[in-house]
């Protein structure tokens, strides 16, 4: 069945825009955990704008004591700033079951592409070899139709991360069959050359189960942004049920 695991980096974004320490990051982690998620998910950035390295350590405990996956994801290029100790340091602190790796600039707003492993290939090779070394499965963002997933692959990658953010488009503007056929394509390609399939980015729960419906053996979807808008109107625990819902669906078809 695929695993769910919700990205808090909203409740930290919201948090940090007043200050202080409201909302709780941890008591939304704990709440998402106690509705049926899977695992958490955090994308600390270098600018410190939402997810901080503090947050990091007290989420990787929640993770630890509850028995369940803690996903970091982030720019494994970023090097360390005052409020940002770099990917690979956080890594080593808090053991992460899982780190995607994500090729995001500074000044991204959002995640919106995958690797190029002709071109960063060689840089990531050794930091995979890093992350594997402390006990962390690690992912990478690749754009569906990406054709180096061998080359993923040989770097030591164990899953890719779908961006799903085409697809989201695509499905609201009511064209989405290509996009999945592309995205189910991709997988099995991944799936051929030996990398487990993860996927994210705008998935929501209009068109989740389409995609799950559509794409093969997907391990897990992180969702964070329409979850936790979505949860301003039905609350927290209510949506991440619903998302549940929607998964042991797809895994009964």
């Amino acid at each position: 069945m695929t695993a769910l695991s919700v990205n808090l980096n909203k409740i930290a974004l919201l948090r940090n825009a007043r200050g202080g320490h409201l909302p709780d990051v941890a008591r939304a982690g704990r709440t998402c955990l106690e509705a049926g998620a899977h695992g958490l998910t955090v994308h600390p950035r270098p600018d410190a704008r939402h997810i901080r390295a503090d947050d990091v350590h007290v989420l990787a405990g929640l993770c630890a004591q509850r028995g369940v996956e803690f996903n970091i994801e982030g720019n494994p290029f970023a090097p360390p700033r005052p409020a940002y100790p770099g990917l690979l340091a956080l890594c080593t602190s808090a053991r992460p079951a899982q780190v995607t790796l994500v090729p995001d600039g500074d000044g991204q707003l959002t995640s919106d592409h995958g690797f190029d492993f002709h071109r960063d290939g060689e840089a990531l090779r050794p930091l995979i070899a890093a992350l594997r070394a402390l006990g962390c499965r690690v992912s990478v963002f690749v754009d569906v139709g990406n054709p180096d997933l061998g080359l993923a692959a040989a770097l030591g990658a164990q899953r890719v991360e779908l961006y799903t953010g085409p697809y989201a488009e695509a499905f609201a503007a009511g064209d989405p069959e290509p996009a999945l056929v592309a995205a189910a394509a991709t997988a099995r390609a991944a799936q051929s050359v030996g990398l487990a399939v993860n996927a994210g980015h705008d998935l929501d729960q209009a068109n989740l189960g389409r995609f799950l419906a559509a794409v093969p053996n997907v391990q897990e979807v992180s969702i964070g942004h329409a979850l936790i808008g979505e949860a301003l109107y039905a609350g927290l625990s209510a949506t991440v049920r619903a998302y549940r819902t929607i998964i042991d669906a797809s895994a009964a078809l």
